[in-house]
């Protein structure tokens, strides 16, 4: 899919507050500091259109950028490790699960994102396992490819595809720019 506009349209802290028109969703989510913002700036083309850090837990709200005028992509906070007190982790993991679990809008599918050299975490694969619940269309990009000797690689991958079967795993490297065409076609709708 060729993004030809991307526009941060609101954050919001209550999941109440999230769009229910007619367009679909697309969400990013993983834990913290794995790349989910850099995979939003470099799919859309916008550099600072998603805000990055190397704080961990910088994304605090889920952030709407509408994409070609047909669907919002949808930035979560990371969950895991966040420098954070224990009340604005706990928030931050009321305000996913309400958005991902409660809330009236279309979410059509999620990027889940985890990191290619550490393979999937428990809470990563306790993401999948929920998010399984729904019935909703997962795939799972593996991040930072690059940091992965090549030598063992497609070793890593297989094991990555084993762990989260029969999802989709796109290899990807926000850094690189590798996988980038092919994450953006999955973002059909």
């Amino acid at each position: 899919m060729n993004i030809s506009s991307a526009t941060f349209v609101k954050g919001i802290t209550n999941a109440q507050e999230a769009f229910t028109d007619e367009l679909f969703h697309i969400a990013v989510i993983g834990r913290s500091n794995v790349g989910k913002s850099s995979t939003i700036n470099i799919l859309t083309k916008q550099k600072g259109l998603a805000k990055t850090s190397s704080f961990p837990g910088r994304t605090q709200q889920i952030n709407f950028f509408l994409i070609n005028n047909k669907f919002y992509l949808v930035d979560l906070p990371g969950y895991g490790y966040a420098k954070a007190s224990g009340t604005q982790k706990k928030l931050m993991g009321d305000l996913i699960t309400e958005y991902i679990f409660s809330a009236d809008y279309r979410l059509k599918k999620v990027i889940l994102i985890i990191d290619a050299e550490i393979g999937p975490t428990a809470r990563d694969r306790e993401m999948l396992e929920a998010l399984e619940q729904i019935n909703v269309e997962v795939v799972v990009a593996a991040n930072k490819v690059d940091k992965v000797k090549k030598s063992i690689l497609k070793k890593q991958l297989d094991d990555i595809r084993a762990q989260v079967s029969p999802h989709v795993v796109m290899p990807y490297s926000a850094e690189k720019r590798q996988g980038v065409g092919e994450l953006s076609n999955l973002l059909t709708v």
